[in-house]
């Protein structure tokens, strides 16, 4: 089961780290962490998206260590994000600010990047990057992806995308 959590975080050190080992303690499987450090709750806490997977049905346990460590969990969404694509941009990637990039489609709702892996040959080279998104239907991945399309457009990246018999 692949399940999306929000949580609120206090704002300081090591408190990141503090979340995640009850999931890892637990048997799940980390797929993605969104920390989003520059955008405060009003109440001053930091929130932060968790993708995992999880096998053996332990998410009540999960929940349960987190809030006894503090960590407010805002959303549990179990099996939200049903389509899936592997997706390959190639261009100055990290210089053209890559977490804005995820956030213009995790902001979106219906999608969201789960997997990001970046390769950089050299400071002034190009990259290149496979990102994973995850959408609730296949109108939404669309959407998503012309999302990303548009995006990269923008930022001169090229986007390579799976072929679809």
């Amino acid at each position: 089961m692949i399940i999306s959590m929000d949580l609120e975080l206090k704002d300081i050190p090591g408190q990141l780290v503090h979340a995640l080992i009850p999931l890892s303690d637990l048997g799940a499987n980390i797929m993605s962490v969104i920390h989003h450090h520059d955008q405060p709750t009003p109440s001053g806490s930091i929130p932060v998206q968790v993708v995992i997977q999880l096998t053996n049905g332990r998410l009540d346990d999960i929940i349960t260590d987190l809030e006894k460590n503090d960590i407010r969990v805002v959303r549990v969404g179990k099996k939200r994000l049903y389509e899936e694509v592997t997706v390959i941009l190639i261009g100055h990637i990290v210089h053209n600010d890559m977490s804005d990039t995820i956030d213009q489609i995790d902001n979106t709702g219906f999608a969201e990047v789960v997997s990001i892996s970046i390769s950089m040959p050299g400071i002034n080279e190009p990259s290149s990057a496979s990102l994973v998104i995850n959408a609730e239907n296949k109108n939404k991945l669309i959407e998503a992806m012309n999302i990303l399309k548009k995006v990269a457009k923008k930022k001169e990246l090229l986007v390579i995308e799976p072929i679809e018999n």
